[in-house]
């Protein structure tokens, strides 16, 4: 099979544990890059912070962020596809979410408004990062943001809640999922919960990209190592999990690659793309005649 997409996970793929990218991704990127693969983002994080992760590693293509909510271009005039959370029905989640200890996160393209909750553990330990560079991205904290919603209306492609207890999660969860049909719900961890349009995920991202450029899915490599994850990994032509993924993300894939403090995703792209001619040639050659 002749791959022509790679699309990547950034935490826990890219990056390494330390929340740091590590020259031999960027060195395997570039080299699969040359040899006319589409390389691409598909991510939770925001916008701006996956482009921003996009820049770092020298990609200059479609990035699939807001877990499939808003797919873009490196700007944001070049928005392909949003999805969002309606005004009203993101009002009324943050009314119900404010009779729990949480904090909760609604995740703008251009910018991210929280209420001020601070939790006990080190759940947000790393997500200054997660949600976008300060000095390009505003962020903004207020003591109630149901309040702070009436006068500033936010349609959101997603809301993150952070929790306290993880009881809570599965409590608020339960209740939202009997509320609002228009949403769908992501366990991401025991305490933490993303919500998005209803439809949309990263394979659903994944696979717009894929129809925008004319590559299909059998043509594509997928890299992760997270649950939301799976169902890309399993969808692709060539799923890898990274080492460090979660035993049922490992289960999913066709391949496992070594771990992101490993070099897993270099490991992956050296090994298998050397084998493969470059888009160019195989053109040419009426190999591939795309």
């Amino acid at each position: 099979m002749i791959y022509r997409l790679l699309a990547l996970n950034i935490d826990g793929t890219t990056l390494q544990s330390n929340g740091k990218l590590h020259k031999s991704t960027k060195e395997a990127i570039d080299y699969v890059q040359h040899k006319g693969i589409y390389v691409t983002l598909v991510t939770s994080r925001s916008f701006p912070s996956a482009k921003k992760a996009a820049r770092a590693l020298k990609i200059n293509s479609v990035l699939v962020s807001h877990r499939g909510g808003y797919i873009s271009g490196p700007f944001e005039k070049d928005a392909l596809f949003v999805k969002r959370i309606k005004e009203d029905i993101a009002f009324e989640i943050v009314q119900l979410l404010e009779a729990f200890p949480c904090q909760i996160r609604l995740v703008h393209e251009r910018f991210s408004i929280a209420n001020k909750y601070k939790l006990n553990h080190n759940m947000l330990a790393k997500t200054v990062f997660t949600t976008g560079d300060p000095v390009f991205y505003s962020q903004q904290f207020v003591e109630i943001l149901s309040e702070a919603l009436i006068d500033q209306q936010v349609a959101p492609p997603k809301i993150e809640v952070y929790f306290e207890h993880e009881e809570d999660l599965e409590d608020s969860t339960k209740a939202m999922k009997s509320m609002f049909s228009e949403v769908d719900f992501v366990k991401v961890s025991d305490l933490r919960l993303d919500i998005v349009a209803g439809g949309v995920s990263k394979l659903s991202g994944l696979i717009y990209l894929g129809e925008h450029l004319g590559i299909a899915r059998q043509e594509m490599v997928v890299i992760g190592d997270a649950l939301d994850d799976i169902e890309m990994i399993k969808a692709a032509g060539l799923g890898v999990a990274m080492g460090n993924a979660p035993y049922e993300v490992k289960k999913a894939a066709d391949w496992v690659t070594r771990s992101n403090n490993e070099h897993g995703v270099s490991y992956m792209v050296k090994e298998h793309f050397r084998k493969q001619h470059p888009i160019d040639f195989l053109k040419k050659m009426n190999i591939l005649k795309k």
